[in-house]
């Protein structure tokens, strides 16, 4: 059953990777992402639906326009198929609790929070690749997301009946707006409003999970830019004045946090005899 949930939000994840596909370029250049339909750059004509889908078409026609033979960015299938993927990963740690749920409300509280949490992995990346493209993170993808996580997890509280999640989502979302909002206001240059808004959204989630997931999910976004940005310095392609995005370290710092913070702030506080409550 595990593996056929997680086989199932694989094959959602490439076609929600198709559409991302579209969200990625079109959002940051104001464009509607549903009209009009996706079309070749090169000749202009309108890409049928056998050309269209995930991965295979790419394939299939061997990553060109079939009019006019212009290349497709192999970016397509890339971003199908890693959206797939992640997919099926999430869906892989969190089947367990759509298994396990022994009444119906709790069977559609998991459902709800496996919602949000797939929700997550599809703005994850969006946002990672727009900031890595253009050094911005969308108001029009962002600020949505704050809706869609307190209507998801709201509702699940309410239907088991259990708000401390919800409490240390709200307290969490909280201290990462005002932090991200305190050091961008000391240091502009290296943290812009599209870093605070997406903390308050990360917040929230790794607020879900646990403190044990705030603590390290905040500390791994700045660990891991901290070792991006000293491989560019010693490749020598870039300098202490150069800017890096911050949002997609945000991102992995968030899934790290999620992943395995919650046991590994338990190890660490075990290694002086205490325990997470």
């Amino acid at each position: 059953m595990t593996i056929a949930i997680s086989l199932i939000a694989g094959v959602f994840g490439l076609l929600v990777g198709s559409f991302l596909n579209v969200v990625v370029y079109r959002v940051p250049i104001g464009k509607s992402i549903v009209s009009p339909p996706s079309s070749c750059p090169g000749c202009g004509s309108a890409i049928a639906a056998y050309d269209n889908v995930p991965v295979v078409s790419w394939l299939v026609l061997g990553g060109k326009c079939r009019n006019c033979k212009q290349p497709i960015s192999r970016r397509y299938p890339l971003v199908e198929l890693g959206t797939g993927l992640f997919f099926a990963v999430v869906a892989l740690a969190l089947s367990s609790t759509l298994i396990d749920a022994d009444t119906a409300r709790g069977s559609v509280a998991s459902v709800l929070v496996f919602a949000a949490f797939l929700y997550l992995a599809a703005i994850t990346v969006a946002l990672a690749l727009i900031d890595i493209d253009v050094h911005k993170l969308p108001n029009a993808i962002v600020l949505p997301s704050y809706i869609v996580a307190a209507v998801l997890f709201t509702t699940a509280s309410i239907l088991t009946g259990d708000f401390s999640a919800m409490l240390r989502a709200g307290i969490a979302m909280g201290a990462f707006f005002v932090a991200y909002f305190l050091m961008a206001l000391v240091y502009p240059g290296g943290m812009g409003l599209g870093d605070v808004k997406l903390a308050g959204v990360l917040g929230i989630y790794l607020g879900w999970v646990g403190w044990g997931a705030v603590a390290v999910g905040a500390l791994a976004a700045f660990v891991l830019a901290g070792i991006y940005a000293a491989i560019l310095l010693l490749a020598r392609r870039a300098n202490r004045k150069s800017g890096i995005p911050f949002g997609p370290w945000m991102l992995a710092g968030a899934w790290l946090g999620i992943g395995v913070g919650n046991a590994a702030f338990a190890d660490y506080l075990s290694l002086f005899g205490l325990t997470a409550g």
